[in-house]
């Protein structure tokens, strides 16, 4: 049966990412007028080169403090050892586009509902990578995607 994604829909997703290095792996990529609640991303390090490099989970979108569009947000960085697996299932939420710029702060209710409007041409998207190019962390994300267009 298929998934029904529809306007006013909500349903669970996930999405599992092998052998993860210095390269960014996006883990989701926004859609206009949804928002995504990240359940949780468990990751498991099969490689820590050196045993010191951290993991890093960043949220490319925009900075409603200055008001400057397509920024690294960097939401966890982390040291997971070599055998070890972090769960990191603190919840949080994100728009999948931009709003419309303006100059920040944002310090007002249209600004504010600017955000909410998502009425840019920019996605946002939640991405990882490692500290090394032979580091080696599989990745598994699970979130609920709200279509609200």
């Amino acid at each position: 049966m298929a998934i029904a994604r529809g306007a006013g829909t909500e349903i669970i997703r996930s999405a599992s990412f092998e052998d993860i290095d210095t390269n960014n792996t996006t883990l989701i990529v926004g859609v206009q007028h949804h928002i995504y609640t990240v359940l949780s991303v468990s990751i498991r390090c099969y490689n820590n080169e050196g045993g010191t490099q951290l993991f890093y989970l960043n949220l490319k979108g925009y900075d409603s403090k200055a008001g400057t569009t397509n920024q690294t947000i960097s939401l966890m960085a982390s040291l997971i050892a070599t055998g070890d697996t972090f769960v990191w299932n603190d919840k949080f939420s994100f728009n999948g586009y931009e709003p419309v710029n303006f100059t920040g702060p944002m310090d007002d209710a249209t600004k504010q509902d600017a955000i909410a409007d998502q009425g840019s041409s920019v996605s946002q998207y939640l991405f990882c990578s490692g500290g090394h190019a032979d580091d080696n962390y599989e990745v598994h994300v699970t979130y609920i995607d709200q279509n609200n267009a």
